[in-house]
Order: C-alpha cells, then sequence, then structure tokens
C-alpha cells in the first residue's frame, strides 16, 4: 500500500475529470483561510465538516413526510439525504464530474429543514409574516410554487446553519461551490457548478421515489394508482423507476453538455411529481398530521417569542439581538421528537407526584 496524499489525488482530478467538472484544487477559497489538509482536498474536508455537525445528526429525528413515529420503516429526513446523495455520487462519478463535491453538497442540502418537514416550514413562515406585521403568506401544498415568497426557506436556512449556526456561530467555513450548491438545490434556483445541479435534479429523484415507496407501504397509494406515464416510461416498481431517471440523466446530460433529462422523461417525472402532490402530500390522513404539527410549532413559537429567557443563549448570541431571528433558528433546528417533548413539557399537565395518600 501507499499514502495518497492531496497533491496526488488533485493531480489525478485533471486526468480523470471532465472539462467542465469543478476541480479541488481550483476552488475560490475560503472566507477564512485554513491550511491545507495533507490527505484532504478541500471539498473532502467540507463534507467531513457537514458530517461531523449537530444539525446532521438531528436529520435522523426529522420527518420526511410521514411523521416517524408512525412506523420503523418511512424515511426520515437524514435517511432522505443519504440517498441523495447515493444517487448523486452514482451520476457525478458517470459523468467524470466532481464527486467528492457533489457528496458535500448533497449530505448538507436540508440541514435547515424545520421539525415535521415541509409543514414545519410552512408555521415558521407564517409566524415571520404575523411577527413582522406583514400579510400572511399563502401556503397551499410543499410544492415549488407555493413556497414562492415565503418568508422561511429550508434552503436558505441550510445555507444559514453552515455559514452562521454551527461552530458556535462561526460556521463551517464551507468553500464557495459547497455553499452555492447547498442555496440552489432547490426551486428554480441554478447551481453555479455541474456537481451542484447534479444534487438539484438527484434530490427530486430520490423523494419522489421514496415517498412512493412509503405511500404505497402506508396504504395511500397502491401500484395500480399511478399515472400511466409512470409506468410505461419509468418503470412499474421502485429500483426499475430509479434506473431509469439515473440512466436518462447521465445519457442526456452527456450529450446536452449540461445536467438534465430527456423531454420525455422529465414529462414523466413532472406528472408524476404532480400526482404526489394531489395524492400523498394532499392526503387526509398525511393533512390530519400535518394540521396537528402546524399547531405544534406555532404554538412553541409564540411561547419563546414571549419568553426569551428560555431562548438557549447560544442563539441570542448567534442572532446580534434579533429575537425572532434567534426564535427562528432555534425552532427551525428542533427535530421532531425534541418539539414535541418541549411542547409537552410547557403546555401539558404533569401528575403532581405525591407519594403519601390523601386524608
Amino acid at each position: 500500500m501507499k499514502v495518497v496524499r492531496r497533491e496526488e489525488q488533485e493531480a489525478r482530478e485533471h486526468d480523470l475529470l471532465c472539462e467542465g467538472a469543478a476541480f479541488s484544487d481550483e476552488t475560490e477559497g475560503r472566507a477564512r483561510s485554513t491550511e491545507p489538509d495533507y490527505l484532504r482536498n478541500e471539498y473532502q474536508r467540507d463534507r467531513d465538516k457537514i458530517l461531523h455537525t449537530k444539525s446532521f445528526r438531528r436529520l435522523s429525528h426529522k420527518t420526511q413526510v410521514f411523521l416517524a413515529v408512525e412506523g420503523d420503516h418511512y424515511r426520515t429526513r437524514l435517511t432522505h439525504t443519504l440517498e441523495v446523495a447515493q444517487i448523486a455520487r452514482t451520476v457525478a462519478r458517470a459523468l467524470a464530474l466532481n464527486e467528492d463535491l457533489t457528496e458535500a453538497i448533497a449530505l448538507g442540502h436540508d440541514l435547515g429543514h424545520t421539525p415535521f418537514g415541509h409543514t414545519g416550514e410552512e408555521a415558521i413562515a407564517r409566524k415571520i409574516a404575523q411577527y413582522r406585521g406583514l400579510a400572511p403568506v399563502g401556503f397551499a401544498g410543499p410544492s415549488d410554487a407555493d413556497r414562492q415568497g415565503m418568508l422561511f426557506k429550508h434552503n436558505e436556512q441550510s445555507l444559514r446553519v453552515v455559514e452562521v449556526i454551527e461552530n458556535g456561530g462561526h460556521g463551517l467555513n464551507l468553500t464557495p461551490e459547497v455553499r452555492n450548491g447547498i442555496l440552489c438545490h432547490s426551486g428554480d434556483l441554478r447551481a453555479e457548478t455541474l456537481e451542484g445541479r447534479v444534487v438539484g435534479i438527484c434530490d427530486r429523484i430520490a423523494y419522489i421515489n421514496h415517498d412512493i415507496d412509503d405511500a404505497l407501504r402506508a396504504g395511500i397509494l397502491s401500484e395500480g394508482s399511478l399515472p400511466e406515464s409512470t409506468h410505461r416510461l419509468l418503470g412499474s416498481n421502485h429500483s426499475a423507476r430509479i434506473e431509469t431517471l439515473v440512466s436518462d440523466l447521465v445519457e442526456t446530460s452527456a450529450v446536452k453538455g449540461d445536467i438534465q433529462l430527456s423531454p420525455a422523461i422529465g414529462k414523466a417525472m413532472i406528472e408524476l411529481r404532480s400526482f404526489l402532490f394531489d395524492s400523498v402530500y394532499g392526503a387526509p390522513m398525511v393533512r390530519m398530521e400535518s394540521e396537528k404539527a402546524v399547531r405544534l410549532v406555532s404554538t412553541l413559537f409564540d411561547y419563546y417569542m414571549q419568553n426569551p429567557q428560555v431562548v438557549p443563549d447560544e442563539y441570542h448570541a448567534i442572532s446580534g439581538g434579533d429575537h425572532l431571528r434567534a426564535v427562528i433558528d432555534y425552532v427551525a433546528g428542533m427535530t421532531d421528537r425534541y418539539a414535541k417533548e418541549r411542547f409537552e413539557s410547557i403546555f401539558v399537565p404533569r401528575s403532581m407526584g405525591f407519594d403519601r395518600p390523601l386524608v
């Protein structure tokens, strides 16, 4: 065996990666300069920084679509993140893009997600509007169009996590390529790097397919209820659909010189995504629990706005004295489990625990 030092790894990138790839030795650098690592390139360091954060660990107890307490087999925000990273790395490797950069962006893209998924995002956005004296922000569902103009967006919060909140208010000091990819993974934003664009599309490939899988398990959907174009163009089961989408993304991107699906497959994926919004995310079972989660998050938000002394000091320090910002960061960072525990501790009566019988 031999030690493959950073310089040799960087040289290999120039030998193996395509012309449009991001090269780790050509990064635009960090806001705060640091000494190079002798084993890891800059994107590998970013990946490792993200992986060891508190925010990343908390993803294991944050909702994807179905509340984690409903069953151990449903995806969480962490398993979603890992699936995105796996799919995106496969695509990046096949296109001779920078796999390390792709993985770092994928692992960090959802760090800013709230408890209870997009439901928590909705609740916090409405509370921000209320406390700023603005008109309530419309939110009909978790689609990109529904979130336009929202005052809280998870991709922006993810960027805030890595730039400000983590490391005691100093942030992770990540490279700009990783930070841009995290910010631009959602909606109509376009990442500056091809690797960032890979993560954006693979995020959709992952959640569309695993949300179907979870909905089938929950009994909300049956395989036969999926759109006709899904079976005809994408495949008749979970693995077939992912294989079709990944293969098409790789082949089309290689020809076009940019990251995109073919028109037919892209249209089929959009149709399937729209079907999910109507049949899964808006299903009575999901909406009933989502409404409870909105009330829980909203009630907690109001409590912390009215009781600034109980918000941890670190959030006041990070916010620079902006109490609303401190509450946003604190509540957004909670896991489902911790938010429920806080709610029960504050608002649900407890037994007084008298150990002597009343006479």
